[in-house]
């Protein structure tokens, strides 16, 4: 059944109407869609808010398990995006008068460079750009001097 509108007004088969009807009837149904729009976007702000106000802060990916860290170590986030680190021999790690040297890629890293961070494990921990074995040097945990 059609619903009473004025006379100009033209329906198409599921009696909608397409012309300016008298009545108002097309602003009526297009503000009802625009308020389910915003229910929509509210109950959605609503579940992101609650996913990130509710669950825990995200970390970095762990380091492995070694002997002076059993329970293994989490790499700061300032260093790590989840990918962007982990343990390398110590042989892949130069010390020579002006720095470390990442032996991979020949960047000197100096002594006194913020990027440079205590390992807890007393191993090398190298994080690059997107962990590439040739990229940029993000942080380097380097183990104490007679560990």
């Amino acid at each position: 059944m059609k619903p009473k509108h004025a006379v100009d007004c033209n329906f198409d088969p599921l009696g909608r109407c397409h012309t300016k009807c008298v009545d108002g009837s097309r602003l009526a149904r297009s503000k009802a869609f625009a308020g389910i729009k915003l229910l929509a976007m509210g109950i959605a702000f609503l579940v992101g808010a609650h996913v990130f106000l509710i669950t825990p802060k995200a970390r970095a990916h762990d380091a492995l398990p070694t002997a002076a860290q059993p329970q293994g170590w989490s790499y700061p986030f300032s260093c790590c995006s989840g990918y962007d680190c982990r343990e390398v021999a110590d042989n892949a790690i130069g010390e020579r008068p002006e720095g470390y040297v990442i032996e991979g890629t020949g960047e000197v890293i100096t002594y006194a460079d913020s990027r440079i961070k205590n390992s807890p494990d007393g191993v090398f921990h190298w994080c690059s750009v997107a962990g590439a074995n040739d990229g940029h040097t993000v942080c380097l945990f380097v183990p104490p001097r007679g560990f």
